[in-house]
């Protein structure tokens, strides 16, 4: 075949086909192009209509261009349209209906060989279940398919069964009227009383049917009440009269607000009486808020959430203990920051001495606190002056001792001024104590419980102790010295390891700009990398060689 007849070929079903034009588009010229980017962006300013599609939806302007522009070989009409960049009709999935669902209570024929394959009793289907597909939701919907017919079935059921035995009850209730057992019961003084205990079987069946249909109702109490069934009693739970309402506490219209939906008065109620909240029986709901531990938790918790925001990896709940400890530490710094700030201040600026002077109660003799006093100077009107009292017990006196314990002060330590004894709870032995503990000088050891007594040395002890003093003193000496030429020969030979490393590091720069020069596809494997770990010689040399371009004075030292 000709090249002619090829060609020939090739075109007939493009020239043939009306329909179907795969021209490729034509390239437009510099005027079109610039008059198509001005209109673009007179679109984007809003000076100008945006396009249109095909269903009369305008075009964002903003959308790019490799997004709006439809290719060439889908849609030849060249209009402008967002219709390639949505789902295809024809390449979607089809999902069933939420309302769709297999036919309950089919029956079908299980037979041990399939009719198809046996030729026996041939019969059409009684119903063909279909094939539903579901979407995600629609598969996880637990009530699709439910028929709330069914429910209304039980529901009927149920209603059946009640109003039988409400029927019953009242032909079992028109029988004991008819025989009378029913009035005799009710006129006999126990069953007024309430004390009279269900004997026969029918009045059993009646307080069970009444349980059972009041089983409900029983359970649950009206606030403020308690129903017995059985006895027919009502309780109500009153509150006691020494019980006052909130509102009650103080009828100023100014004074603290009550939310009667909460049934809360969070401030206190006598706050403009003048009353201490110690005193008061009832101080607010907020009262409550503000004692024991709970400022301090507060505190913590505002530390905690304080020390996250800075990176500390802490918490309330998590990690109590640390919590607690890191925050005890914090207000020891901060205590310790604050004194020397203080001192800081003053060594600067000087003034302790206006800080280390007396009160001015002290200076002035005199106070603001009004006394009244009568003609013999007891006090009548104002505050008294507080006893001092001791958490100690105070003239208590044991073991026959006549004089109490702390009363004796000897060389750091209290005793008995009776016996001169520094045991608490020894018992007194008068005037021989005395005479022992001045003969003999007792020491006590508080670890072990042991005593030593100190004899008094000879002038030849003396002498010996003296020189067992100067020979330890030497050995001290000496060792002391040993260890000042082992130091000096320890820095001596980390001054000769720094130089060898100072000049290694300076082979290694120059290796290193040797290497830098030559191309990285000619340089050898791994030639600016060290595997092993650098010594503390080699990082000192490091840093002292390293360049610091930041440096201004890096020029005037060669770096």
């Amino acid at each position: 075949m000709s090249a002619a007849a090829v060609d020939a070929v090739n075109a007939a079903p493009l020239s043939g086909s009306k329909e179907m034009s795969l021209e490729e588009p034509k390239k437009m010229t510099r005027e079109d192009w610039r008059k198509k980017k001005e209109l673009e962006e007179q679109r984007k300013l809003g000076n100008a209509p945006a396009e249109v599609d095909e269903e009369g939806k305008d075009i964002n302007p903003h959308i790019p261009q490799y997004i709006s522009s439809v290719p060439w070989y889908i849609d030849p009409s060249k209009r402008p349209t967002l219709k390639h960049q949505r789902p295809q009709p024809e390449k979607q999935k089809q999902y069933s209906s939420s309302g769709e669902w297999y036919k309950r209570g089919v029956k079908e024929r299980p037979r041990r060989v399939g009719a198809k394959f046996t030729g026996t009793n041939i019969a059409p289907d009684e119903h063909v279940q279909p094939q539903l597909t579901f979407d995600y939701d629609g598969k996880r919907d637990r009530w699709n398919g439910y028929n709330p017919e069914e429910h209304m079935k039980i529901v009927e059921e149920y209603a059946k069964v009640d109003l039988a035995k409400r029927t019953l009850k009242a032909q079992k209730l028109q029988e004991e009227l008819a025989s009378g057992k029913l009035v005799e019961q009710a006129n006999s003084p126990k069953h007024q009383w309430g004390e009279e205990e269900p004997n026969s079987q029918t009045e059993k069946d009646h307080n069970s049917e009444d349980e059972d249909e009041d089983k409900y109702a029983d359970d649950i109490d009206m606030p403020g009440q308690n129903f017995d069934s059985k006895r027919r009693i009502t309780v109500r739970n009153l509150r006691i009269r020494e019980d006052i309402a909130k509102y009650l506490r103080n009828l100023d219209p100014n004074s603290a607000y009550y939310d009667p939906k909460t049934r809360a008065m969070r401030e206190n109620p006598y706050a403009n009486a003048g009353k201490n909240p110690d005193e008061v029986s009832y101080a607010g709901d907020n009262f409550v808020r503000y004692t024991g531990d709970t400022i301090s938790m507060a505190q913590t918790q505002l530390f905690a959430w304080e020390a996250y925001d800075k990176g500390s990896e802490v918490h309330l709940q998590a990690d109590p203990t640390k919590l607690e400890l890191l925050y005890k530490s914090f207000k020891v710094k901060k205590e310790d920051f604050k004194e020397q700030q203080k001192e800081s201040i003053l060594e600067k600026y000087g003034g302790q001495e206006h800080l280390d002077t007396p009160p001015a109660e002290l200076l002035l003799a005199q106070t603001e606190d009004y006394v009244e006093y009568s003609r013999h100077g007891t006090v009548i009107k104002g505050q008294e002056r507080a006893v001092a009292c001791s958490k100690y017990e105070e003239d208590v006196k044991i073991h026959n001792h006549t004089h109490i314990w702390g009363s004796y002060w000897k060389e750091g330590r209290w005793g008995y001024k009776c016996c001169h004894s520094f045991f608490k709870y020894s018992y007194c032995t008068g005037e021989a104590g005395k005479e022992t503990a001045n003969s003999e000088e007792c020491v006590i050891n508080d670890l072990t419980g042991e005593e030593s007594m100190k004899k008094p040395q000879t002038l030849m002890e003396m002498h010996q102790e003296k020189l067992k003093e100067d020979k330890k003193k030497k050995k001290k000496k000496k060792k002391k010295h040993r260890k000042s030429s082992s130091d000096s020969d320890d820095e001596e030979k980390k001054h000769e390891k720094l130089k060898k490393a100072l000049n290694a590091e300076e082979a290694r720069l120059l290796h290193v700009k040797e290497i830098m020069q030559i191309d990285e596809r000619k340089r050898p494997y791994n030639s600016i990398y060290e595997t092993r770990e650098p010594t503390e010689e080699e990082m000192e040399a490091y840093r002292m060689k390293r360049q610091r371009p930041d440096d201004p004075m890096a020029s005037f030292l060669g770096q």
